[in-house]
């Protein structure tokens, strides 16, 4: 089964705490995860307040659907890191090894 695995970059200018930076990345998360059929995990430690990356998984028996779910997925990204007040500096997925459909 083809697994598809994306790498969010994000940066949140008006963080001024921990607690600020965790709300948008929780809230992100949370949106994401609801939104989609996917899991969302933080997978760096919380070396500034300003930055943070998520890693996004999708699994599906086809890749024509998890190329399209992967697009939704950074659309949808993008549209609510802006509600609320961060930027995606960078994305990227791509299949994970040995994933065949």
């Amino acid at each position: 089964m083809p697994v598809a695995s994306m790498t969010i970059e994000l940066r949140i200018e008006h963080a001024q705490s921990l607690k600020d930076r965790r709300q948008v990345v929780r809230s992100l998360k949370e949106k994401l995860a609801h939104g989609f059929n996917i899991s969302v995990a933080e997978l760096d430690e919380a070396v500034t307040w300003q930055s943070a990356t998520l890693g996004v998984a999708a699994i599906s028996g086809s890749r024509d659907y998890l190329t399209g779910l992967m697009r939704q997925v950074e659309d949808a990204a993008t549209r609510i890191a802006n509600d609320l007040g961060a930027t995606i500096t960078e994305a990227w997925w791509e299949f994970l090894e040995g994933a065949a459909d």
